[in-house]
């Protein structure tokens, strides 16, 4: 099997600069985290408490934000998958697991194949990128899925229902509602004890509008403009390590609606795997002043890559 190539800090950083780029703070990923969760609890509250008629304007915007920082924390899953959300690894994986999305296991033996035959044949990430370029038309539809809740039921439940239609006549129902229940326990007990605190203040829309619309809309669609943005557009079984992912600056308002937490800088994180987030801006900054950047594969922004995406005609 092909393992991707992989890149030695020591020939980009001396010593004294690799060892605070590597280095995992005690509090700046816990302090990500407790951003994300408390911006989605402002995105919340100043929906909630706005007057009906500027309702039409909070809502749509706090689906965006909230949409934006359910990525957030599924980002800092993501770091915590690689060892570097807390230097203490118990800690690391505790709130990996209880604080952010779940499932950190499972999601970094998977996550850890990617990076290891990064663009190679082995990648289980690369069936996202080998389709691209597309046609504009293509993209549009794909987008449309996503602000329908179309790609939400179909990774989310479709799969489900699918099993159930398809059991054989003798098979009992329970034990497959019973499985579907505890996979999906910490979306059902948040949605159960949402509900139940704000219902008797007349708030009980607030769950499946500013909780679920975001993650059944907005999310899968900024996670895979996110997805085109890092890999698209990249040769299959590219040989070399600054093109397996790619770097896409960011403006103020796609880092705060789309590329929250640093997840654009994806060449550096590609080259340097266990570089907490909060790290890759500094990393960057010290790669261009080497004269590194133009080695590196980047885009100059989203709508740019968007369009190198979309070049195939119609």
């Amino acid at each position: 099997m092909a393992v991707a190539a992989r890149i030695d800090p020591k020939a980009y950083f001396a010593p004294q600069e690799w060892a605070p780029l590597s280095r995992r703070s005690r509090w700046k990923g816990l302090a990500l985290l407790a951003h994300a969760w408390c911006v989605i609890a402002l995105a919340i509250a100043v929906a909630v408490i706005s007057p009906w008629w500027l309702k039409l304007f909070t809502v749509p915007l706090a689906i965006m934000i909230i949409g934006g920082r359910q990525l957030g924390v599924a980002i800092l899953m993501h770091d915590a998958a690689h060892a570097a959300l807390h230097p203490n690894l118990k800690v690391n994986d505790w709130v990996g697991n209880h604080l952010t999305t779940g499932g950190l296991i499972d999601y970094r033996n998977y996550h850890l194949q990617h990076h290891k035959y990064a663009q190679q044949v082995e990648d289980p990430d690369l069936s996202l990128s080998a389709p691209f370029p597309i046609t504009w038309i293509s993209l549009r539809r794909k987008i449309l899925r996503d602000l329908t809740g179309q790609t939400y039921w179909k990774q989310r439940w479709s799969g489900l229902f699918k099993r159930i239609a398809n059991r054989k006549p003798d098979e009992p129902l329970w034990p497959i509602l019973k499985a579907a229940v505890y996979a999906r326990r910490r979306f059902l007990i948040g949605m159960v004890v949402t509900i139940a605190a704000t219902a008797p203040f007349g708030a009980g829309w607030i769950w499946p509008v500013l909780w679920l619309v975001p993650q059944a809309t907005w999310l899968p669609m900024i996670s895979r403009l996110r997805n085109i943005a890092e890999h698209a557009c990249v040769a299959k079984n590219e040989p070399d390590p600054l093109h397996h992912a790619r770097t896409t600056h960011a403006n103020w308002f796609e880092r705060a609606v789309i590329a929250p937490y640093y997840v654009n800088y994806h060449c550096e994180h590609h080259m340097f795997m266990h570089v907490p987030c909060y790290n890759l801006p500094r990393a960057h900054r010290l790669l261009k002043a080497k004269g590194a950047l133009s080695d590196m594969l980047t885009s100059p922004g989203y709508l740019s890559m968007l369009k190198l995406a979309t070049a195939k005609a119609a």
